[in-house]
Parts: C-alpha cells; sequence; structure tokens
C-alpha cells in the first residue's frame, strides 16, 4: 500500500509502520489472520520505536488470545457494518439474485430507523436488549412523529396569512408517522440479518445474534363486505357514466372491470401488472360449464388460477377498447398501450373515496390488495375448502388460516349454533320444481321439520 512507510517486519504476520497520508509520526501494527488473507491493522498512539514494537507484540497476544477464546476481533460502529450489507444486497441486485425494491427496502430501514436506534454504537455491544427495546421504541418514534405532524398542521394554519405555507418538503418528511406491526416486524428482520452478516465476517460471534420470536405480522385484511361490495359495484356504473370527457371515460371503464376482475379471481396486483393476452384462456370442465384460466407470474413464481365465465366478459370488455392486444401485449395499459405500471393506483382511490368506500369500518385506508382480501373471503364464505383456495390465491394453507381464520364461524353458523332457540336440527326438505323450472316454495313450506333422532352411546 501506497500510504504505509517505514515498515518494519516484527515477526511472520506482524509489521509495524508509519502512515504517509497523516501529519503526525505515530506508528501502527499490522497482524495477519491465520487461516485467511486477512488483517487487522491498528494504531499504536506513539512515535516511540521501542514502544511502538512492545505494543505490537501485545496487540498481537491479544489477537491470539481472543481467536482462541471465540472473543470479536473487530470493533466497527453498527453503522458501518449495516453499510456494508446494503452494499452486498445492491451487488446481488446486479447479480439478479434479488429484486431492486428489497435493496431498496433494506437501505431505507437502515438509514431512517437503525441507524438512528443503534447507528454509533459499536456493533459488538449491540445486545439483546437493544433487539428486545426495538418495538416501543420504534412506536414511540411514530408517535413524536404523529405529534409533530399535528402541531405542524397547527403552525402551517397560522402561517397561512403570515409568511405563507410551510415548505413541502417539511411536510413530506412527517407524513408515514403511522407504523404497524408488520412493518416493525420487517425492520426486525433485516436488523438480525445484519447481525447475522456481522458474524460471517467475524465482527461479532454467533451468541450474540438476537434470539427471540418476531413480532406477528398478522395484517388487518381490510376486505369489502357483499353490502359494500354491492355498493361499489352500483355506484361504479355511474362513475363511469359521469366521465367529462372520452378519455377520462375510457379509463374509467378499464379501472371499473379492473377491479371486477381483481375481486373475482384474487390476484395479486404484481400479478395483474404481468398478465398478458396470450396468458388467458378458456376451458370447458366435465359437464361443459366455461371457466377462465389464467397463467399468472409474480414474486418469481408462476401458477394458474381459474376464475368464472363471468370474467371472460371483463377480459373482453377491456380489450374491446384496448390500445394493445396482441397476445403478447399486457392485459391492463394506459391509454397508450404501455403497461399500467400503477395499476389505476390514482382512479382505484379516486373511486373508492367517492363512493365512500376508500376507509373499511375499522378506519384503515383501502387500496388494490384489498380485492384479493375481498376474493378470499366471499370464497370462505361459500364454503371453499381451505386447500384448494391456498392453491388457487398461490399461498399456504397456514396464511389462510391465520389471515382469514375469522370467517370460518360466519361459515358455520348453522353447525356453531345448533340446539340454540331457533336454531333446532332442521331435516332436508326436498325441492319440489313445477313445470316451469322453478322452485315450488309453497310445496317445500309443508314438509314439516322433524327432530334427528339422538344417536346412542357406545360408551
Amino acid at each position: 500500500m501506497a500510504f504505509l512507510v517505514d515498515t518494519q517486519e516484527l515477526k511472520p504476520g506482524l509489521i509495524i509502520f508509519r502512515r504517509a497520508d497523516v501529519k503526525h509520526r505515530n506508528w501502527y501494527c499490522r497482524i495477519k489472520l491465520p487461516h485467511g488473507d486477512r488483517y487487522k491493522s491498528v494504531s499504536l498512539k506513539t512515535a516511540d520505536i521501542d514502544a511502538a514494537r512492545e505494543r505490537a507484540f501485545d496487540q498481537d497476544a491479544d489477537l491470539r488470545f481472543r481467536i482462541k477464546h471465540d472473543v470479536p476481533i473487530f470493533n466497527r460502529p453498527f453503522s458501518q457494518i449495516a453499510q456494508d450489507y446494503a452494499d452486498l444486497q445492491k451487488e446481488r441486485v446486479e447479480a439478479g439474485q434479488i429484486a431492486r425494491k428489497r435493496w431498496e427496502l433494506v437501505d431505507s430501514v437502515i438509514r431512517v430507523n437503525l441507524n438512528p436506534y443503534v447507528g454509533s454504537i459499536q456493533i459488538n455491544l449491540v445486545g439483546q436488549d437493544r433487539w428486545d427495546s426495538y418495538p416501543l421504541w420504534r412506536k414511540r418514534k411514530a408517535k413524536e412523529a404523529r405529534e409533530a405532524k399535528e402541531a405542524l398542521k397547527v403552525k402551517e394554519a397560522e402561517q397561512v396569512k403570515e409568511a405563507g405555507p410551510v415548505k413541502e418538503a417539511e411536510q413530506v418528511k412527517l407524513v408515514n408517522s403511522h407504523v404497524s406491526d408488520a412493518t416493525i416486524r420487517t425492520e426486525m428482520s433485516i436488523f438480525r440479518s445484519i447481525m447475522a452478516y456481522a458474524v460471517g465476517k467475524k465482527y461479532i460471534n454467533e451468541s450474540q445474534v438476537f434470539k427471540g420470536k418476531l413480532l406477528s405480522a398478522k395484517v388487518s385484511r381490510e376486505e369489502f363486505t357483499p353490502e359494500e361490495y354491492r355498493k361499489l359495484h352500483t355506484f361504479a356504473r355511474g362513475w363511469v357514466k359521469k366521465a367529462r370527457t372520452p378519455l377520462n371515460a375510457w379509463y374509467r371503464t378499464i379501472v371499473y372491470n379492473f377491479v371486477l376482475i381483481m375481486c373475482n379471481t384474487g390476484m395479486r396486483p404484481p400479478e395483474a401488472k404481468n398478465l398478458r393476452w396470450r396468458d388467458v384462456a378458456i376451458r370447458n370442465d366435465n359437464q361443459g360449464r366455461k371457466f377462465v384460466v389464467l397463467h399468472v407470474r409474480g414474486k418469481d413464481k408462476f401458477r394458474n388460477l381459474v376464475a368464472a365465465h363471468n370474467v371472460a366478459d371483463y377480459l373482453e370488455r377491456i380489450r374491446a377498447i384496448g390500445k394493445a392486444t396482441e397476445p403478447d401485449d399486457f392485459v391492463f395499459t394506459n391509454a397508450k398501450g404501455k403497461p399500467a405500471v400503477s395499476l389505476y393506483k390514482v382512479l382505484v382511490a379516486t373511486l373508492l373515496k367517492e363512493s365512500k368506500l376508500l376507509l373499511s369500518s375499522s378506519g384503515s385506508r383501502r387500496c388494490t390488495y384489498c380485492f384479493r382480501h375481498t376474493y378470499a373471503t366471499f370464497r370462505l364464505s361459500e364454503g371453499v375448502d381451505v386447500y384448494f383456495l391456498a392453491t388457487q390465491m398461490g399461498t399456504s394453507v397456514q396464511m389462510i388460516e391465520d389471515h382469514y381464520g375469522h370467517i370460518v364461524p360466519v361459515k358455520n353458523a348453522e353447525r356453531i349454533l345448533q340446539g340454540l332457540p331457533g336454531w333446532e336440527p332442521i331435516t332436508a326438505v326436498p325441492q319440489v320444481v313445477a313445470e316451469t323450472g322453478r322452485v315450488n316454495a309453497d310445496a317445500a313450506k309443508t314438509h314439516a321439520a322433524k327432530p334427528k333422532a339422538k344417536r346412542t352411546s357406545d360408551s
């Protein structure tokens, strides 16, 4: 190295030197680590050659003690290790191993949250207590941001007449002041990954990697109720007719059918974004009934999902006015035939806001992903088997049970409430069909409900 001057070898793997890139004359030592091409450099903080040699041997002995007793060798602040980890993720993006958004998430979490929390602390001093305290610190930070945001609103109102509105940049900084358990879980998983990376680099030993479960990632699935879905469906038809320009009418028609397709297929937004016309096919079952097969891809995985034939009608409406309808073209595009990168995010939000359905009953803001949750809820309410639904939606049975378990009591209300007043067992009533082909309700009413005979116990 060019900046090493006055180099002296004290023994194989141990040298002392001065640095040409600094003004002082103090000595440094560099020690080669065994079983690898790595070195540790230490400032000896003396300009005296004899003292430097003595201290260099002391550092060499200390390093070998650390290696023997599995004590971390290097001492770096958490922020430096975290930056190295983020740089590694960026290299993985360039190698095609992970998505760019994953690296952006890691980089953002490190800069915005982890560095303010433990960035200045030496990596070997970041202990289990820091891990355990993170959720409380993160929620306290979010609370302070909310309070600052409210104060900013008051300040802005006071300054409107005097000095004008507060700068937009100052507003944006405080907008994202809510934090969910799922967000904290994601941040803590990155926190743990950085510590595991530090183990691999021998900055800390393996026992320092955090133990303990992450926060539950269960997020409220803000689906639409049947009543809300009917309201949305009805409102959207009139919403399309109220468009003021042909272009606006085109976009509203596309969005209306997009919503219907999403609610009737359970596709993830990324899967919808990647859908091409060649991925759409019509099939018949063994009874001659038509259904739609969509070959979707998202999260680097491919799968087929099926949908009722009405989805084919919605797709044909889009094709009829679409600007790109060749097999290789994307189904959901803008008015120029280019892929709809945002999947009409603004228009979907406008539709939900104007229909007064943007916020759920819990006060959470709805988005495109809620259409997928609506599909899952409706299918479970109709009694679809959890395994088949998990396969259809490209997820696991465990995820369905975790996030949609509240649907089961509703689906099985008759069984759960059996025996309570008004829920006495009812025998099956045969449907009497008249010549018109309709169910003869009057004839069905004449069949009295007979209680089931009690089965004798085998015990």
